[in-house]
């Protein structure tokens, strides 16, 4: 008897969902999309589980042999590290002091971009200027035109 008993909202839900499947019905394309898409993403689920479980059974194998060389290993880890991280900061560091070098040179020699830089924004204003005022003039010109005729 309860199984039998439905709310206002089951028919609304119900006749909505009745109603949007025949406003779009679906294609054959979107089916072949749909298929292709569960299968995919199926697919790389399976893969993903695999390597999960793959990856849980390397650290159960490795981990005695980590903790009998973890005396040795942790000071090499933190050494490689400590090494690494004082070549990067080097080539950064030497990157940087080039760079200001060059803008130095180019700034004390005239020969920088800077010119480059004021002489096009000069000439932006120049055009941006010239525009506003050559439209102005030609709107100025047409009405004189229409007046004269």
């Amino acid at each position: 008897m309860a199984d039998q008993t439905r709310t206002h909202q089951d028919i609304i839900v119900r006749d909505n969902r009745s109603t949007l499947d025949r406003d779009h019905p679906k294609t054959g394309g979107q089916m072949v999309k749909v298929a292709t898409g569960v299968a995919a993403g199926g697919s790389l689920l399976v893969l993903s589980g695999l390597t999960l479980a793959g990856t849980v059974i390397a650290l159960a194998v490795a981990t005695p042999l980590l903790i009998i060389f973890s005396p040795v290993l942790v000071p090499a880890v933190i050494t490689v590290v400590l090494i690494i991280t004082g070549f990067l900061a080097s080539g950064g560091f030497g990157i940087a002091a080039i760079t200001a070098f060059s803008w130095l040179y180019r700034h004390m020699t005239g020969s920088g971009s800077d010119q480059k830089i004021e002489s096009a924004r000069m000439k932006v204003g120049s055009r941006g200027h010239d525009t506003k005022y050559g439209q102005h003039n030609i709107g100025v010109h047409q009405q004189h035109q229409q007046t004269a005729s």
